[in-house]
């Protein structure tokens, strides 16, 4: 994976537990790991290195909500979530189909999991799931022009609205900041949303890739609802509130390899 963060899978495990508790101490993640609390503040030194948790009294929390933390650190975020939903997506894709992926780590790993296929036709903005297409020599490749995004690895603003436009694929494939619960999709900047109306305009079928930590999750830009898209794919079931404003649609939504109306 390009740009992957190096930490241990203890220290993947202690971002995971903290992301979903909200809060943990060290003596409690020494106690839960069976190691002393000096290897655990090594641990959790790292993490908050890497910007993927914050130090609080006692103990650590996920970073504040305000702003998106690096892509690089967002990779191992519920990685094994995003594995399932990437492997669920792949099984719907068939060789010789036509897709364009925005930014975003799922995205990139429904890329990786697609690697496998034949002859796949790769649009995108984002060199991280263009680097991962070109592995397979059965794919051809086409990358958006224009200034390079550091950090994220991507194209955006109008070169990408363009690039989207000028293509007609079989299926989009593209993530999301968070949801609220009204469904309404959000993300961190207007190019962004963006890029993803270019692809979501420009497509036969639409197919949202999201774990549910995006359930809930505030970002600041709007773009579109979830009833906008055919498919939605992630690893739990959309919290009530949020799936009953699917009541009537079109939209699938799949939960972990289990089709759901």
């Amino acid at each position: 994976m390009l740009g992957q963060v190096d930490i241990s899978k203890r220290q993947a495990e202690i971002s995971d537990l903290v992301q979903k508790a909200g809060f943990a101490s060290v003596e409690e993640l020494a106690d839960r790991f069976e190691v002393t609390t000096q290897t655990i503040r090594r641990d959790v030194n790292r993490l908050c290195e890497l910007g993927i948790l914050r130090r609080t009294h006692g103990g650590v929390e996920p970073p504040a909500p305000a702003s998106n933390i690096h892509y690089s650190t967002r990779q191992i975020l519920n990685l094994p979530e995003k594995q399932r939903i990437a492997n669920l997506v792949a099984s719907k894709i068939e060789n010789n189909t036509s897709l364009a992926f925005s930014i975003g780590t799922t995205p990139e790993i429904v890329m990786q999991a697609l690697t496998a296929n034949e002859k796949l036709a790769i649009f995108t903005n984002n060199l991280n799931v263009a680097f991962s297409a070109s592995i397979n020599p059965s794919f051809q490749v086409t990358i958006a022009g224009g200034r390079l995004r550091h950090g994220d690895r991507d194209v955006l603003g109008s070169a990408a609205q363009a690039f989207f436009s000028n293509y007609k694929v079989d299926v989009g494939i593209f993530g999301v900041a968070g949801v609220d619960e009204d469904g309404t999709l959000l993300d961190f900047h207007e190019d962004e949303v963006a890029a993803r109306q270019s692809i979501l305009a420009n497509c036969r079928k639409s197919y949202l890739v999201l774990d549910h930590s995006k359930f809930g999750r505030s970002a600041h830009v709007r773009g579109g609802v979830l009833s906008d898209v055919d498919a939605i794919f992630t690893d739990r079931p959309v919290p009530p509130a949020i799936l009953s404003g699917l009541k009537g649609t079109q939209t699938r939504v799949y939960v972990a390899g289990t089709p759901r109306i």
